[in-house]
């Protein structure tokens, strides 16, 4: 049962922002209301809590907005981290995520949007990679041996850039990114983010995320 005190979440499935997100509410046991967006149709409470119009956007009891998708994950996890993802935290990594390679990653499967040469933006995100790949090769996860922040926080985006051409990433010689990949998404962790909801609209039954 929703209680009229929960956060209400506004999220797109397939976004990446709105994925870590997603799982570190999941992760927290932070309880809230799902509203799946249209990006096309964005719905006005959204953008009336965020003018903005980007996920995710968390609308907290009292009105206040979290609108940046790693202050959602950090006030989930405030309020509960039995996993101590906080633990394993590397700003200067998840930077290079959300800059340098998330830069290449949308001129690589966007071209045609940003008048890019998507091959060579596809070469320059591999050194970021490779460099996740040696990580991983010493501890497993990105911050040691189990799973933290930053992990959640960088794997969506490798999802992404492996989805765009999954055969040409599938050969890549970077099997502990591989492994590192295959298992996130093959947990149940994630299974429990990916739900499949239809696009939210005023009046609907609430959707309770995490899904029981």
């Amino acid at each position: 049962m929703i209680l009229p005190a929960d956060p209400v979440l506004y999220s797109f499935r397939r976004c990446p922002y709105a994925m870590r997100a997603r799982l570190a509410l999941a992760v927290s046991g932070t309880r809230c209301e799902l509203r799946e967006v249209k990006l096309s149709a964005k719905p006005e409470a959204m953008l009336a809590a965020s003018p903005k119009g980007t996920v995710p956007v968390l609308v907290l009891p009292g009105d206040a907005v979290i609108d940046e998708s790693l202050d959602v994950m950090r006030h989930a996890l405030a309020l509960g981290d039995p996993e101590a993802w906080l633990a394993r935290n590397d700003a200067a990594l998840i930077a290079a995520n959300d800059g340098p390679f998330k830069h290449d990653l949308d001129r690589y499967k966007y071209p045609e949007r940003h008048g890019s040469d998507a091959l060579a933006h596809r070469e320059s995100a591999l050194a970021f990679l490779r460099d996740l790949d040696a990580r991983l090769a010493a501890a497993g996860q990105l911050c040691g041996p189990v799973r933290g922040l930053t992990d959640m926080a960088v794997m969506p985006f490798v999802r992404q850039f492996a989805a765009v051409d999954p055969a040409w990433f599938g050969a890549l010689p970077l099997p502990h990114l591989k492994a590192w990949l295959a298992g996130h998404l093959a947990s149940d962790l994630f299974a429990a983010i990916m739900l499949r909801v239809p696009p939210w609209s005023p009046g609907d039954a609430p959707v309770r995320f995490p899904p029981d």
